[in-house]
């Protein structure tokens, strides 16, 4: 399983330009191994439509039901591991999504599909480069 950053699993289930054809790529190459979705990506994208910062085509809560029922993803609830991995990221930014996100990776010892240059650049994560 590979863990998906927020955005990522926007712009796959949008079809949006924005995801690389190579982190596309990857996506359909670990489907079947499957695609983790932290608890706290489900939040970010409520939050985001809330500051009219996402539009989506349809309700936020019809957008989650049909993006958590694509092949092979996989809710991943926050957890006790996860909730102290999160308080240890050292030298980590302070964005608590993006924390969480990355506590769920390690914890899951899955691989991080992300564009997020600050997560990029965190050497403490395994990401795809």
């Amino acid at each position: 399983m590979i863990v998906l950053d927020t955005h990522i699993w926007i712009w796959w289930v949008d079809e949006n330009p924005q995801l690389s054809p190579q982190n596309r790529k990857i996506i359909q190459a670990h489907q079947t191994s499957g695609l983790g979705i932290s608890i706290i990506s489900c939040w970010e994208i409520a939050k985001l439509v809330e500051k009219n910062k996402l539009n989506l085509q349809c309700s936020v809560e019809e957008w989650l039901e049909l993006a958590l029922n694509y092949s092979n993803v996989q809710l991943l609830e926050l957890s006790i591991p996860i909730i102290i991995q999160s308080t240890r990221l050292s030298g980590f930014h302070a964005d608590p999504a993006d924390q969480i996100i990355v506590a769920t990776a390690k914890v899951y010892s899955s691989l991080l599909l992300t564009q997020d240059r600050k997560i990029l650049n965190y050497s403490k994560v395994k990401t795809f480069s």
